[in-house]
């Protein structure tokens, strides 16, 4: 921690004293001008210091909330899979974390948004700030690389119990180093045929992807979708180990639904940072209130999800069984659905 020095407090003075200090004693009516000019100058000078400081640390929290989101996706996936196998689970949605923050610093974000530069010709990737080279603003890199690690962990539940440790972590440091970035550079970057921000948008208004919903979270189902063809169903679910179809689907039901409901609520809390942060800053006239009113829709969304899935399986079975009963699996799941949508 920084500590202000009594030396340091004894040598600040005021934006009024400094300006005093800098007129001349004449007191001309000149002099009175120059100092409330100096005033004017260095309290705009000030005021834009500390908007920067605090668009930077909202920044930096809203990044803390996404990456939180991660501890969410390791405690879901554990509670979802037998106990045997939650090591290995835990340490896919560690990898990802890793994975995705050494592939978006080394070449990633330098793909996204490398280059960026308003009424420039558009282009398939950026083609500058490889290792954060010439990048500025650290915090916006951190908030970005939050998103990518979300991205890559969507795809931790769809591989559970399936995938080897090896090609999971080069799945995750390759979409995270080049399969995110491209589709970030093309939606959200200044010079991307998709983008909103081009000076001459496609269309008129280009693709408006405010937080993700598209970029972050649609490239993360597809990845699942893709994976999950490819690497096929778990062992002994729908076939036995000789290949031999079961005649009944063998269930594998998750170890723990304390660890899924707590992931799903950690899951829930760092969304905030997810779609207020995309607001990216909080200084500028009104983005305080975009701030807040996507809050109050990311909390309606959640609640409207978890009570319409209750009551929709709640109906369902009452029709199918004659029992009502309410199911916490089904509820949690569309909590997620609705923060999701």
């Amino acid at each position: 921690m920084v500590r202000t020095s009594p030396q340091d407090l004894v040598s600040m003075t005021s934006t009024y004293e400094s300006c005093v200090e800098a007129a001349s004693p004449s007191g001309s009516l000149e002099d009175a001008y120059e100092m409330l000019q100096c005033i004017a100058i260095t309290s705009d000078e000030n005021h834009k210091m500390t908007s920067i400081g605090v668009n930077q640390f909202f920044l930096i929290y809203a990044a803390s909330l996404v990456f939180l989101m991660q501890a969410g996706f390791a405690m879901l996936c554990a509670g979802s899979v037998r106990s045997k196998n939650v090591q290995n689970t835990m340490l896919k949605n560690l990898l990802d974390a890793c994975g995705a923050s050494l592939g978006f610093y080394t070449i990633g974000y330098a793909f996204a948004y490398g280059g960026d530069n308003f009424g420039g010709a558009t282009t398939f990737i950026g083609t500058s700030n490889f290792f954060l080279m010439d990048v500025q603003n650290y915090a916006f890199w951190l908030f970005q690389f939050a998103f990518a690690a979300t991205a890559a962990t969507i795809v931790a539940g769809t591989l559970a119990e399936r995938c080897q440790m090896t090609a999971y972590l080069f799945y995750s440091t390759f979409l995270t180093g080049f399969v995110y970035p491209v589709i970030v550079h093309s939606v959200w970057s200044q010079n991307g045929f998709l983008s909103a921000y081009q000076k001459e948008p496609l269309w008129g208004s280009g693709m408006v992807d405010f937080a993700g919903g598209g970029v972050v979270h649609f490239t993360g189902g597809l990845t699942a979708l893709i994976a999950t063809y490819i690497l096929g169903p778990r062992t002994g679910r729908f076939y036995d180990r000789r290949g031999r179809k079961l005649d009944k689907p063998k269930p594998f039901p998750g170890h723990s639904v304390a660890l899924q409901v707590l992931g799903a609520f950690i899951l829930w809390f760092g969304w905030y940072g997810f779609n207020a942060g995309s607001i990216t800053t909080v200084t500028k006239d009104g983005n305080g209130k975009i701030a807040s009113l996507a809050a109050v829709n990311t909390t309606l969304a959640a609640a409207s999800g978890c009570v319409s899935a209750l009551f929709t399986n709640l109906i369902i079975k009452e029709r199918k069984t004659g029992e009502a009963t309410f199911n916490l699996i089904r509820a949690y799941n569309g909590c997620l659905a609705g923060l999701v949508s």
